[in-house]
């Protein structure tokens, strides 16, 4: 204690104040008497340009099973050297910008904005909702430029992520059903996903009536049939060029653009293509008809039409074509799923595409961790501002 008479009476009040009131300890919430008492200190807003910092004795209480801990203040976190305040004003400011950016608008290191950010996602992951999503949206996304993935589940009625873990094996979505009650993995009513033979396994190990539920996306579909379209007109446009034609010359983007984004001109230039005897022209009517059987409301009608495509692709003579149709009669039952239920896979889609913009303005990750922490600061959906602090 100090030596000052003054100092010394007003702690030993203040003390005597805490053995009869009492105060909880921080880490299990029990009453506690008073210890005594240490000077901290916290970063806050600056003032008229100043850096501010707050200082106050904070009192230790003794807990007989956490021993002497400092009381939780009102005004920061547990544990922070800053203030609520502060924390929600970087992590607002870590929304718009980089790690650096922001240390050097605040002066602060890099280590001490990162630590701020990751402690808002281990706030915002405890709060979360634990009422498990019913529609999951699953994708895999790089981690780095070599051959590194990681897998990300999505809610896909929220439009949040829910899980990021490392690789994109049937072990990496498993640890995320393995945190489920048997309850919530019989509520899941749809897992949309590429066709990824790894996370097929998983689901069928793990969801009830898997078979039913897993639905393959429209977009890799799409995309396979547009490689198809572009391979058939790349060997027909050699054969017609060797014999002076040059019809199929500058008809590269016509034949993989959507019809419906094709303006007046490029329609008026590509109609006498669509109608005309040329393998290109049959192999995007193939596709094009693919693109329209999406909508049925029944199994019955979206298995009989696709059977009636496939029966076209296979006997075109289009060897691309015909690779495609291979592919989509495998996985067959995984598109009338789609098609039933209604689903895609375009949210994951989305977030993906969202994920690489934050590793390109992040110039890369080289840390696993913080790679995941950021995916879900960003797109977690996350309550991350502290205690009282609301946006």
């Amino acid at each position: 204690m100090s030596s000052c008479p003054f100092r010394r009476n007003r702690l030993k009040s203040l003390l005597s104040t805490l053995a009869k009131k009492g105060c909880q300890c921080r880490v299990c919430a029990k009453p506690c008497p008073g210890y005594d008492h240490i000077i901290q200190k916290w970063r806050h807003w600056d003032t008229c340009q100043f850096q501010t910092i707050l200082v106050a004795r904070v009192p230790r209480v003794q807990c007989p099973e956490h021993k002497v801990l400092a009381i939780d203040v009102p005004w920061a976190e547990s544990g922070s050297r800053y203030t609520a305040l502060f924390e929600a004003l970087v992590i607002d400011w870590l929304k718009e910008a980089t790690i650096r950016a922001v240390a050097q608008q605040v002066k602060l290191s890099w280590n001490a904005i990162d630590g701020i950010g990751r402690r808002a996602v281990r706030r915002g992951l405890a709060r979360r909702d634990a009422q498990p999503p019913k529609r999951l949206a699953v994708d895999e996304t790089s981690f780095q430029k070599h051959p590194e993935y990681a897998t990300v589940v999505t809610d896909h009625d929220k439009g949040v992520v829910i899980h990021v873990a490392d690789e994109r094996k049937s072990d990496s979505l498993n640890e995320y059903f393995d945190t489920l009650p048997d309850d919530a993995k019989k509520g899941i009513e749809c897992v949309t996903m590429d066709r990824s033979k790894a996370y097929i396994k998983s689901v069928r190990q793990t969801i009830p009536q898997a078979d039913r539920k897993i639905a393959f996306d429209k977009f890799p579909i799409a995309q396979s049939l547009g490689k198809a379209v572009n391979k058939v007109r790349m060997e027909e446009n050699k054969t017609l060029i060797s014999k002076g034609v040059e019809w199929l010359k500058g008809t590269r983007y016509n034949g993989l653009t959507n019809p419906e984004n094709l303006s007046k001109e490029q329609w008026d230039n590509f109609e006498p293509l669509r109608h005309s005897t040329l393998k290109t022209a049959r192999a995007w009517a193939i596709g094009e008809l693919a693109m329209s059987l999406w909508d049925y409301p029944s199994t019955a009608w979206a298995i009989k039409a696709w059977k009636k495509w496939l029966s076209w692709a296979q006997r075109c003579r289009l060897e691309p074509i015909k690779e495609v149709a291979r592919t989509i009669k495998a996985h067959l039952w995984g598109i009338v799923n789609a098609i039933v239920l209604k689903a895609n896979n375009g949210r994951a889609e989305g977030i993906n595409s969202t994920i690489q913009s934050l590793k390109n303005r992040a110039c890369g990750f080289r840390n696993r961790e913080r790679y995941k922490a950021a995916i879900y600061f960003h797109l977690g959906g996350l309550d991350l501002y502290p205690t009282g602090i609301h946006r």
